[in-house]
């Protein structure tokens, strides 16, 4: 039985110039709406920061993110340098239970980058928990999973299925600036758990009525 909803937003990085152009992109052409936009999420940190701007697509979101170089190159920068201007950082994935699957992640050989981010965006509870990078190396360069837990669509607390705020952003560069300053470049998965005879299961009939309620 599937862990996971949807896709609730993607998170592209742009490189410095362009997150203008991927707006309009994602805007005009796309048909998105601009719900949120953030200059500078870190506008007291003297070393690096990057903006943020959120597009609402009705049921999934659009995160545009673009590095601020100062005293330092910002991650998000260096994730360009590394895959491109306009390239998938990672997926967000909205989930039934966020605490019973994050604990599931853990039993399987899953670790989450950091603690899982519990907030008020306005419309309820949000849960976030950010993974490390799927492969090995630079926290900073590493493409990653995040999953998330939000108020039901329709509830007395959402009235709109995608929502973004400043802490979002802050949540996971401030977690990726500490896997960076400790050295951390584990990836997500160790996949001790994964039998050694593990067969690819046989496609079944597409049947979203046994996906839980």
């Amino acid at each position: 039985m599937s862990h996971l909803k949807k896709v609730d937003h993607v998170t592209y990085a742009c490189a410095e110039g362009t997150i203008e152009k991927w707006a309009w992109f994602h805007i005009e052409v796309e048909g998105g709406r601009l719900i949120n936009r953030i200059d500078d999420v870190r506008p007291d940190d003297p070393d690096s920061s990057m903006k943020i701007w959120c597009i609402d697509f009705g049921q999934f979101g659009v995160a545009l993110i673009e590095g601020i170089d100062r005293a330092k190159k910002s991650q998000v920068t260096k994730f360009v340098e590394a895959h491109g201007d306009h390239s998938c950082q990672h997926i967000a994935y909205d989930t039934y239970d966020l605490d019973a699957f994050t604990e599931r992640i853990k039993a399987m050989g899953g670790t989450p980058r950091g603690e899982t981010l519990v907030r008020n965006d306005g419309f309820g509870v949000l849960k976030q928990m950010f993974a490390r990078g799927y492969a090995a190396g630079d926290p900073a360069e590493a493409a990653f999973p995040e999953y998330v837990q939000r108020p039901e669509v329709g509830s007395a607390e959402a009235d709109v299925a995608i929502t973004f705020a400043e802490e979002t952003g802050k949540g996971f560069y401030d977690q990726i600036e500490e896997a960076v300053e400790a050295g951390d470049e584990a990836p997500f998965f160790d996949f001790s758990a994964m039998p050694d005879d593990w067969e690819v299961p046989e496609p079944s009939p597409l049947n979203r009525d046994l996906m839980p309620a």
